[in-house]
């Protein structure tokens, strides 16, 4: 009778569960119906248990289950973290199936990348005693056992109690799963998406948000300021900073969705630091790796992808059960995509999805608390930024970029002497910018009444860039100076014909030409 087969079903699973420690999947509740559990046997198996109570005449029937089954298995496996999958199919029935069936009870093997490999087990009248003690070799566990079986009434008590048990069992699971994700409630995500829109439009209505000065200005990522003047601040202000419309919507999307998340699962006051430290870890790791102007909320945005890669080792199966593989691929799209196109600032990319990490360790999940953890988090950042921060002056200082910047502003200054030694020191690992740097030396040799090396830097300049309409300009003044006048003139002709409206130009070509 179904009675004396549901008991038999609840009791292997119960004791599985209390003493083997399996977790349970799903328990269906009617007559002819089905428990799962699995458990994490290694890092590399986990062993699924299904035991139906259901019985039948024909191999052929009970082959389609078997195969029903794997289907099943198939369609929830992403759950189980690209591990071997190994199920003990358990059917509890009155009789087994009058045709040859026992072939059935050979191992089976679905071919994938992670296998999934089955065992059959037939619990009837007659081999009940002998299936019990195949699946106790199988799962090399204690044997598993029945006491006596007791009355109809006894039955049916005990069987309505470990069904109560099992629905208490999974609706604690479900609840606490809730509960992870019910922690803080949405305040920061909408505050930061708001304030990035503002500092967005302030910028559209005073000079654009593509204008390279105008970025500079609002507070961008900009190392010779950093360095020279100490505006370390700009880590902070350029990640509410976004260079045209697109880039503020793709990261507003971004901070939408995946705030949504990180603040409800850790909390506003976590939630605001993971993104602060996230984003300050991008910022140096661009300060430190990257000379070009940057801005964007991305350092603090993958930082975030952090805190979700750190809330993935302490809740596994939650993590891949719900968005585990989704952020593991849209973390390497983005990371690839940064390495591929040149405009996108991968260094803070990378900077920001580690400093996140470290971030959420320092601050740790709601309802795990490890101290040592924390406080090693703490010396970790401390430490990895900090050279950061130091790696990245000594490169910037050493690199032709920060030379030539660095050389404008002391031109502005009138520091000419200065000019000379950093513009020289810049040319040594000039690359694009040795027409630049040459100009810049070249103009401070004229403040410093020294023309012959002024001539000299200039030749080389319209050599390297014929297109620099000041540096023929230049040429001209100094060929009239030393007596040059046919060169002047070829000089003030191509300075004319690259840039006829300045007006110095204009003026001098009119005086020798015309």
């Amino acid at each position: 009778m179904t009675l004396g087969r549901k008991f038999i079903q609840y009791s292997l699973a119960f004791q599985l569960v209390k003493e083997k420690s399996y977790d349970i999947l799903y328990v269906s509740d009617s007559n002819n119906g089905e428990i799962w559990l699995k458990k994490e046997v290694d890092r590399k198996n986990i062993s699924v248990i299904r035991i139906a109570v259901n019985g039948f005449h024909w191999k052929n029937h009970l082959k389609n289950d078997v195969m029903s089954v794997f289907q099943k298995v198939q369609t929830i496996k992403k759950m189980f973290k690209r591990k071997n999958i190994n199920i003990s199919n358990i059917y509890i029935a009155t009789h087994s199936p009058v045709d040859d069936w026992e072939i059935l009870k050979k191992p089976m093997h679905l071919k994938d990348k992670y296998p999934i490999q089955m065992n059959v087990f037939y619990l009837d009248q007659t081999n009940k005693l002998t299936e019990l003690e195949r699946l106790t070799s199988v799962l090399q566990i204690k044997p598993v056992t029945f006491d006596e079986i007791p009355n109809e009434a006894e039955q049916l008590q005990q069987v309505q109690e470990m069904q109560h048990t099992f629905v208490s069992l999974v609706q604690n699971k479900i609840d606490a799963e809730k509960k992870v994700f019910s922690y803080g409630k949405l305040y920061l995500t909408y505050l930061l998406i708001a304030m990035n829109v503002i500092v967005f439009l302030i910028m559209t209505f005073n000079g654009g948000t593509t204008n390279t000065e105008n970025l500079i200005a609002f507070g961008a990522k900009f190392n010779p300021a950093m360095i020279m003047d100490g505006e370390w601040w700009r880590i902070i202000t350029s990640m509410f900073i976004h260079i045209g419309f697109l880039h503020l919507f793709m990261n507003m999307l971004a901070l939408y969705y995946l705030g949504n998340v990180i603040e409800r699962i850790y909390g506003s006051t976590r939630f605001m630091i993971i993104y602060f430290l996230g984003g300050i870890g991008g910022g140096l790791s661009s300060f430190a790796f990257t000379t070009n102007v940057s801005a964007g909320a991305s350092g603090a945005i993958f930082g975030l992808f952090g805190a979700i890669l750190f809330f993935g080792l302490f809740y596994k199966t939650l993590f891949f059960k719900t968005m585990g593989y989704n952020i593991l691929f849209l973390i390497g799209f983005n990371v690839l995509i940064g390495f591929t196109v040149p405009m996108i600032d991968n260094a803070a990319h990378l900077g920001g999805l580690l400093g996140g990490f470290i971030a959420s360790a320092i601050v740790h999940l709601p309802y795990k608390k490890s101290w040592v953890i924390r406080l090693g988090s703490i010396i970790v950042y401390f430490v990895l930024f900090t050279g950061l921060t130091f790696y990245g002056i000594s490169t910037n200082v050493n690199s032709a970029s920060y030379q030539w910047i660095y050389t404008q502003e002391l031109l502005e200054s009138e520091e000419y002497e200065q000019v000379v030694v950093q513009a020289t020191k810049g040319l040594e690992n000039a690359e694009d910018l040795e027409a630049p740097l040459l100009f810049q030396r070249s103009y401070a040799y004229i403040k410093l009444n020294n023309n012959e090396l002024a001539l000299d830097d200039l030749e080389k300049v319209v050599m390297l860039d014929p297109d620099m309409a000041e540096a023929h300009y230049n040429l001209a003044i100094l060929y009239i100076e030393i007596g040059e006048q046919e060169k002047a003139e070829d000089a003030i002709k191509k300075a004319y014909q690259l840039d006829s409206e300045h007006e110095s130009i204009h003026k001098l070509y009119n005086q020798m030409i015309k």
